[in-house]
């Protein structure tokens, strides 16, 4: 209990710190993004929050508009041509999450959790794992998005892209969150703030499998990936 304090505390000061830390970045990439592609600045779409809710998460538009409903839908694939050029960019560096500073704040999401899906990807969780991830607020960050940050190339050389993603990535995706679930504290709350910082900085860098030992072993269709 004294846990959910103390982080709930820190996602709030965290969350209006950065906000007003870095509004010089989010305003020049609001002016970008309005003359740049289809001129739009936000993208909110509708995630699966604690407790199986759906909150409308924030982010910067990076796709064409109506994507959702071209191509592979709500899936995401290695070069995607959905993904406008300022769009790659944003999305590489991950300043397309910013304004999820907004959710952590209201209270939508903390900093670290599980990653929050869309109800068509939370459906390709395995069914039994749905109350697990959801037991806690999901996050701008946590072991899920430091571990798969780059999830499109995972897709890369996949006969089929969406089979990949539903019954390879996902099911492996759930075992990852589910342990952070599990193991939640302040330290490791922190601990997954620096590393996502550093696996920012350095992509190639195998510091998440040392700074969480025990983290479920990778299914042999991602080992490459992985290794």
């Amino acid at each position: 209990m004294l846990n959910n304090v103390l982080i709930r505390l820190f996602d709030i000061a965290f969350s209006l710190a950065a906000l007003i830390l870095l509004s010089p970045v989010l305003l020049l990439t609001m002016l970008v993004l309005r003359f740049t592609g289809e001129g739009e600045v936000f993208y909110i779409q509708k995630r699966v929050g604690q407790g199986g809710e759906l909150f409308g998460i924030v982010k910067f538009a990076t796709m064409m508009k109506n994507s959702e409903k071209m191509a592979s839908g709500e899936v995401t694939i290695h070069n995607d041509p959905r993904v406008l050029p300022v769009g790659k960019f944003l999305r590489k560096s991950k300043l397309n999450e910013l304004p999820q500073l907004w959710n952590i704040l209201v209270g939508d999401m903390s900093v670290i959790g599980p990653r929050p899906q869309t109800p068509r990807c939370f459906a390709s969780f395995p069914e039994d794992k749905h109350h697990e991830i959801t037991k806690i607020r999901p996050g701008l960050s946590g072991i899920g998005p430091i571990l798969f940050r780059d999830e499109e190339a995972m897709s890369r050389g996949a006969e089929d892209p969406i089979y990949q993603y539903d019954y390879v990535i996902m099911p492996y995706k759930a075992d990852v969150e589910i342990w952070y679930v599990e193991h939640r504290n302040l330290y490791y709350y922190f601990i997954a703030i620096f590393v996502t910082v550093w696996v920012i900085l350095f992509p190639k860098s195998r510091l998440p499998w040392k700074a969480f030992p025990g983290l479920p072993t990778p299914p042999a269709a991602l080992e490459a990936y992985f290794s």
